[in-house]
């Protein structure tokens, strides 16, 4: 089936670059020129991913996001010209999927779109297909692409989500942020280990949230592992 991609960001050329790279990948564009007409454009069509630019005039893609993330969890991959840790941690604290700065290679963009594509609808590459997984409160269903703690729903984004089930298929085991970083990423998308641990920060934020507060335990030194039995 054939992609559907919303491209938000208002340098006319970017978005140009960018359309061209897509569309010879096989996927549906949409374009925005700003936050506002991307939310508008966003509840009009069915989008599968969201390219967000962070920095644009009047309402940001942090701001975007934010509201987004309201009532969605469509992924997203950000963009940005500012070379920012700040910006990256940010952008993926609130909800974001991945980050790329510009200038970049549409080749490693698509690249970008198709891992998270991927982690959207295919288990990690140790989980085991179609089978509930209950850990106590925790319950994860793959089919679904849902978690929830307590009967709570658990809203994670597609690579929160592998993650977890990266975790939850090997519930006794230490995960190192390499490991992680092959298992939970397809086509060997390079991540920082700041990454790993800033979406394990967000989804030990989200099971907090409905109840939940050693959902992933560090191991100092180590990595991580699942920790939702006490």
């Amino acid at each position: 089936m054939t992609k559907h991609i919303l491209v938000v960001d208002d340098d006319a050329h970017i978005r140009e670059v960018i359309v061209f790279a897509l569309e010879k990948a096989g996927m549906k564009v949409t374009l925005a020129e700003d936050g506002r007409d991307a939310i508008a454009r966003f509840n009009t069509v069915g989008i599968d991913l969201i390219v967000l630019d962070i920095n644009m005039p009047e309402m940001d893609g942090l701001e975007v996001c934010r509201e987004l993330r309201k009532t969605s969890e469509i992924p997203i991959l950000f963009l940005s010209s500012r070379d920012d840790e700040i910006d990256r941690i940010l952008g993926l604290e609130i909800g974001g999927d991945d980050y790329v700065t510009k200038p970049f290679s549409p080749r490693e963009l698509v690249a970008r779109i198709n891992a998270i594509l991927k982690r959207r609808v295919l288990p990690p590459k140790l989980a085991t297909p179609n089978r509930n997984l209950v850990f106590g409160k925790l319950r994860i269903c793959p089919e679904q692409h849902s978690a929830s703690w307590d009967d709570n729903p658990v809203a994670l984004t597609a690579t929160e989500f592998a993650m977890l089930m990266l975790f939850a298929n090997h519930p006794s085991r230490v995960f190192s942020r390499e490991y992680i970083m092959d298992n939970a990423y397809d086509n060997h998308v390079y991540v920082s280990d700041r990454t790993i641990d800033s979406h394990i920060r967000h989804i030990r934020r989200k099971f907090a949230e409905a109840g939940c507060h050693a959902i992933i335990e560090t191991v100092h030194g180590v990595g991580y592992k699942l920790d939702a039995c006490r």
